[in-house]
């Protein structure tokens, strides 16, 4: 009998409060695969994820929670891009992130790029709770195979959701799902007319569409924002790969924090 291959299991909860002008952990948990690091306090918490397993495959599980308490500011990001391998056919790898914030509270949630390699299979949610008062910038970006190594991705099995729950009521439901051959439908003139590498910033805060025509000159051609409400923006962009991409995107990302991208940006 052949033995279970073994599964990356990982939860992380942070809770960050503000205590005078500085924003400081209230609570904190890890175990398994996932880490938090802590780069030198500012004002703001950054808090940088780790996935010490290298990666997502086929039957993995990843929990990730963050409370922002009133007034506080938690920036979030990884330590590098996550990788996501080929999974044997079965159950795939799973990943969900809730986070809520509180009055008056900020959240950047600023994660580098997902790879997504052939035969990839993920399962991704991620939840944003706030109230009107709060401020949330949140961008998730996907590279499909690498560019310049030559890599396609023909078997692909993707779920991907972003929530927004704003006092209670869902203003944002983004849903994505591939399966397939991946790289046969980004192709498409429709879809992504070729690009390997996409990604979609959510920002809301008060008085947020303001930004709009701003935004529309930064962007590329191969991208476009729309004000969805006038606290809520979405941008969708697509390039030919995540190293465009990511030039596209820091300016934009920059502009809408007003501060610097976290360090791990930057290697």
């Amino acid at each position: 009998m052949t033995a279970p291959a073994q599964r990356a299991r990982g939860r992380a909860r942070i809770g960050v409060k503000l205590r005078g002008t500085r924003s400081v952990i209230s609570d904190l948990h890890m175990s398994g695969s996932s880490k938090l690091l802590f780069p030198r306090p500012k004002d703001a918490l950054q808090a940088v994820y780790l996935n010490s397993s290298g990666g997502v495959t086929g039957g993995d599980a990843f929990d990730i929670a963050a409370r922002v308490e009133p007034g506080a500011h938690l920036v979030m990001t990884t330590q590098a891009a996550e990788r996501i391998y080929r999974a044997m056919p079965g159950e795939p790898g799973r990943v969900r992130t809730e986070a809520v914030l509180e009055d008056g509270a900020r959240l950047d949630w600023l994660p580098q790029e997902t790879i997504l390699f052939d035969g990839a299979a993920l399962d991704r949610s991620l939840r944003f709770d706030m109230p009107a008062n709060a401020r949330l910038l949140a961008c998730e970006a996907l590279i499909f195979g690498r560019h310049a190594m030559g890599e396609a991705v023909h078997d692909l099995r993707l779920r991907d959701r972003i929530e927004l729950h704003r006092d209670g009521r869902l203003v944002l439901a983004d849903r994505l799902h591939l399966a397939g051959d991946a790289a046969e439908t980004l192709a498409r003139s429709g879809v992504a007319d070729g690009a390997h590498a996409m990604a979609t910033v959510v920002f809301a805060a008060l008085g947020a569409s303001a930004q709009v025509d701003c935004l529309r000159e930064m962007l590329p051609r191969t991208a476009g924002v729309s004000a969805l409400a006038d606290d809520l923006l979405l941008i969708r962009m697509v390039s030919v790969d995540g190293f465009a991409l990511r030039g596209h995107l820091a300016p934009v990302l920059r502009h809408l924090s007003g501060a610097d991208l976290p360090r791990p940006w930057m290697i």
